[in-house]
């Protein structure tokens, strides 16, 4: 998965003929998993169409503060543009637009974002080769990247002019490859492993039935996604679950039984930085597994002897150095009280408690609400929210934790 998964981003599209590319970088950002909202200057529209980049980006085009056929039309908010996207890549970006960004020139609504703009802003010049090396062209990138702007490198090659040089737009893929690169160089868990378990696990009566629960991994597969997107390595030990995680960068490891669980936490958790428990493991398994199909008999019942499978988040928690180790709490009374213990008796650095009485939590929903419960007794509550959201709190509080 993209690390613009999930972002909002602001395509500013200036008057170049490199402005025919906007197309294809729309199309890429929307691959990626963002979602892309076009602004435009005035004179850009001579060389792509709004209805071309809205088509694609299914999203309104901006290229002025009001719809200038409609005496009606409501203003633009440049500023609500503005705080909305996460991240602005103006491709292509023209000497003129470039000079007008360089010294608070505000005469359209690209540039009025562009000021009032709080997120990263990327620029990808597209000029010809005199233009490119002019002194006041040199000034102007020297001014931006001051302001901390940063600028994706012109290429080298047949400019709209006939001359061969540089100032050539970077093509879509080598901006979008760019940009990925940029902020995965900043992401809070780059350079970090983490463990996470899923799903539940299955416990085998006989070749048909078992004993199991409703855990359905969405929580835990929300924390390997979040996490991954944040720059870590992810490890997913995953019991059965039919949750999609993105397999050729999350190293999934998939399990059944308890016993299987342990062995493929233990495999990994010594080289490991943060391990995050989500799966619902079960706590007792049949001692003896019939090897055919128990067939029922009219008026009798079945009695099944268990014995209790080994505790994998104890475990980790006896052998722990330097991992920051979390666990869930699942609770239907009591719910404080016993995660507190659990925190405790299992040398943990943070419980994540919900409990089945809260509406919009447990197993199979979207959604989840949690409380954290930390070593010095901090407790933090938190409201109903996707199980996205809760994974994006979790990991972000464990960031904070990590690098104090």
């Amino acid at each position: 998965m993209s690390v613009l998964s999930g972002k909002n981003i602001l395509l500013g599209v200036t008057a170049g003929i490199a402005a025919y590319k906007a197309s294809f970088l729309v199309r890429l950002l929307v691959k990626a998993g963002a979602d892309v909202k076009v602004v435009m200057t005035p004179s850009a529209k001579d060389f792509v169409t709004p209805l071309t980049l809205s088509t694609l980006s299914k999203n309104e085009v901006f290229s002025s503060f009001t719809n200038e056929e409609d005496d009606t039309a409501q203003w633009n908010n440049h500023v609500e543009l503005a705080l909305w996207a996460d991240l602005f890549i103006i491709a292509p970006a023209t000497a003129n637009t470039l000079s007008k960004m360089a010294h608070g020139t505000c005469d359209n609504i690209l540039l009025a974002v562009y000021l009032s703009a709080k997120c990263l802003v990327y620029y990808a010049p597209a000029m010809d080769l005199d233009m490119y090396k002019h002194p006041s062209t040199k000034n102007t990138f020297d001014t931006l990247d001051s302001f901390g702007n940063i600028r994706i490198p012109a290429a080298h090659g047949e400019l709209a002019s006939g001359l061969v040089g540089q100032g050539r737009m970077a093509e879509p893929e080598t901006i979008i490859s760019f940009v990925e690169a940029e902020i995965s160089k900043n992401l809070p868990l780059k350079g970090k492993k983490v463990l996470v378990t899923a799903g539940p696990t299955f416990e085998a009566i006989d070749p048909v039935r078992f004993i199991g629960n409703h855990s359905s991994g969405k929580m835990g597969c929300a924390i390997a996604d979040v996490a991954l997107r944040m720059g870590a390595e992810v490890v997913l030990v995953l019991g059965p679950s039919s949750v999609m995680v993105d397999e050729e960068k999350i190293n999934v490891l998939r399990v059944t039984t308890a016993a299987q669980m342990y062995k493929a936490v233990h495999n990994n958790f010594r080289d490991c930085d943060v391990a995050i428990f989500s799966a619902a493991v079960a706590d007792y398994r049949p001692i003896n597994i019939s090897e055919e199909k128990i067939k029922k008999k009219a008026g009798e019942g079945m009695t099944i002897v268990l014995e209790r499978t080994q505790d994998i988040l104890a475990s980790v928690g006896e052998i722990k150095t330097s991992q920051f180790l979390v666990g869930f709490a699942l609770e239907t009374q009591n719910e404080l009280e016993n995660a507190k213990k659990k925190l405790e008796k299992k040398n943990l650095d943070l419980i994540v408690l919900n409990s089945l009485r809260d509406k919009g939590a447990g197993f199979k929903a979207d959604t989840n609400k949690v409380t954290f419960v930390e070593k010095d007794n901090k407790v933090t509550p938190f409201d109903v929210k996707s199980k996205q959201e809760v994974a994006k709190d979790i990991l972000e509080h464990i960031s904070k934790k990590i690098h104090a």
